[in-house]
């Protein structure tokens, strides 16, 4: 679903640093006020603002690699922990995920699709694509309705929850809509309204403004 996503950031030095040196993952294209980096057949541009921001993605993981990638992790990051925990498994999607935060405080999680193998060391290849992108409105029963107008299913119904998590997408690939101030898994942060852009596959664009308000370019 997701061919590309645009955060924004007031941190774009630290951030270049740590997904191109730390994480590994290839740099594509870089100025003064973005870069572009490549996860797998996603990519994902943080442009510079003056304001701090934070959002919450998830990147696929093979399932079979999961173990390998949270020690690869480890030597990298500190893990965000739930109730002592620092994994979990989510049955109703046959997936076990780990979360971590990048220096802009992006709440980040690895999503390990226990159905999708990938066999070989970890490598930038482990880093299958985008999963899950957080959309954060005071509008969520609006933006729900305009996103299951241009075909991007409610998992498990077709009213929108304004006070809760919605999953909308299928497959291995979600919007996860909340409303402002509802707390991140693995995460002391509440969800705050930031713009974002999200390019489809098929090339149509959801652009996110600030104040949570959501319009549809084809």
């Amino acid at each position: 679903m997701f061919k590309s996503v645009t955060f924004y950031t007031n941190k774009l030095k630290a951030l270049k640093r740590f997904y191109g040196d730390v994480m590994e993952f290839n740099i594509v294209e870089s100025t003064n006020e973005q870069f572009i980096v490549e996860i797998g057949q996603s990519t994902i541009t943080f442009m510079h603002t003056n304001q701090p921001a934070f959002y919450h993605f998830a990147i696929n993981i093979p399932g079979n690699q999961f173990s390998m990638l949270k020690f690869w992790m480890q030597d990298r990051v500190t893990l965000n922990r739930g109730e002592s925990l620092d994994e979990i498994y989510f049955s109703s999607f046959d997936a076990d995920s780990m979360y971590f935060e990048d220096p802009a405080g992006n709440i980040v999680e690895l999503i390990g699709r226990r159905k999708q193998d990938l066999f070989g060391d970890v490598s930038q290849a482990s880093f299958l694509n985008i999963s899950e992108v957080g959309i954060v409105t005071p509008f969520v029963s609006e933006v729900g309705e305009q996103l299951q107008d241009i075909g991007i299913p409610l998992r498990g119904g077709t009213e929108v929850d304004p006070e809760s998590l919605n999953f909308l997408g299928k497959g291995d690939a979600f919007i996860v809509l909340v409303p402002p101030a509802r707390r991140w898994y693995f995460s002391e942060k509440s969800a705050e309204t930031y713009p974002l852009e999200i390019t489809l596959n098929d090339g149509r664009q959801i652009v996110l403004d600030e104040e949570g308000k959501m319009a549809l370019i084809n």
